[in-house]
């Protein structure tokens, strides 16, 4: 790794999703019960929140109380400055992080929110209790609750065109739902056998996802979100933790696994042949997320620490040569 950071109190816990990287570059912690944010240019950390002591909404007449709670997720949306945090609770907290203000406060789980997917305006929850609930931020309101679960949501993800959301759980299913026809699943994948928490989506092929099962799975899972068919299958030996798709080269994916190795692997798709095995956690890489140049990833673990690596090519610049005709194209 280029930089080590200590994280203490991140837990070792595999449900949970508590770091986050911006598109302004801002990476997000959940540690216990605070929430860090860390420029990852300037190294620069502050507090965002502590929610040791918080107003926490009853739901019941718009009445609060004032208790302890502790993060099991964070997400930012896509402008940037705003970010969800979960928590054991089951509460959802949308902060605006330029004021460092809690906008509201969203208590439609029983239980803790392991798991978190922006989309525009709305943002979906996944949590223990089973369901996954799509939220409206600006009116305050829940649009839809998606049940199809039948232990712990753990991993969600929209498809790149925001038309597909991806759920998986502790069932070891995973479900493919239409944002515009929620009421019940496109599609529902029962090949894993272990709980489906890795989950990523190619941003260069169509319909193209990944996933990635448990302990007793090992295997990440290539589909077709169009035919809803297995296209690829690959034993990695160990457990799957989490998996990204590289922004600037379209053949490449990294994963970051548990017991025994406790590394992350970079693939090469479709013959999955490893490019790369990186080595330093020691215990297993339950966190991950990628920088917005799409060049570096940060992970975590319960080892307390967050190690940065650079695995990912640059952006390749494409100049299209300038003519008459593509000024004609623009004059349209």
């Amino acid at each position: 790794p280029y930089k080590v950071l200590d994280a203490p109190d991140l837990q070792d816990d595999f449900y949970l999703n508590l770091i986050d990287w911006s598109t302004s570059n801002v990476l997000s912690v959940g540690l216990g019960a605070c929430v860090y944010l860390c420029n990852a240019q300037t190294n620069n950390v502050q507090l965002l929140c502590d929610l040791t002591h918080t107003q926490l909404p009853s739901g019941n007449n718009n009445q609060s109380t004032i208790g302890s709670d502790t993060v099991t997720s964070v997400a930012w949306a896509d402008w940037s400055n705003i970010l969800a945090v979960g928590t054991h609770r089951g509460h959802v907290h949308i902060y605006d992080v330029t004021t460092q203000k809690r906008l509201q406060s969203m208590c439609k789980h029983t239980s803790r929110v392991g798991t978190l997917a922006w989309n525009d305006w709305t943002l979906c929850s996944g949590s223990r209790d089973r369901s996954i609930i799509e939220h409206e931020i600006r009116q305050q309101s829940a649009l839809h609750i998606f049940h199809g679960h039948t232990q712990e949501v753990c991993g969600l993800k929209w498809s790149p065109d925001k038309s597909i959301l991806a759920s998986g759980g502790n069932d070891n299913r995973l479900f493919l739902w239409s944002k515009s026809q929620p009421s019940q699943p496109l599609h529902s994948f029962n090949d894993h056998l272990a709980a489906v928490k890795a989950i990523a989506w190619s941003p260069h092929q169509h319909g193209l996802m990944a996933s990635g099962g448990g302990t007793a799975d090992r295997h990440i899972r290539f589909r077709s979100s169009l035919t809803c068919q297995t296209l690829n299958v690959c034993d990695t030996g160990s457990q799957v933790c989490q998996l990204v798709w590289s922004k600037n080269s379209p053949n490449e994916l990294a994963s970051t696994h548990g017991y025994s190795q406790n590394q992350i692997v970079v693939w090469k798709y479709p013959i999955m042949q490893p490019l790369a095995k990186l080595f330093g956690h020691q215990q297993r890489v339950l966190y991950l997320a990628m920088s917005p140049d799409g060049e570096s990833i940060v992970t975590g673990a319960g080892d307390e620490t967050l190690r940065f690596w650079n695995v990912f090519a640059k952006a390749k610049c494409i100049r299209n040569p300038d003519s008459k005709l593509n000024g004609l194209n623009r004059m349209r």
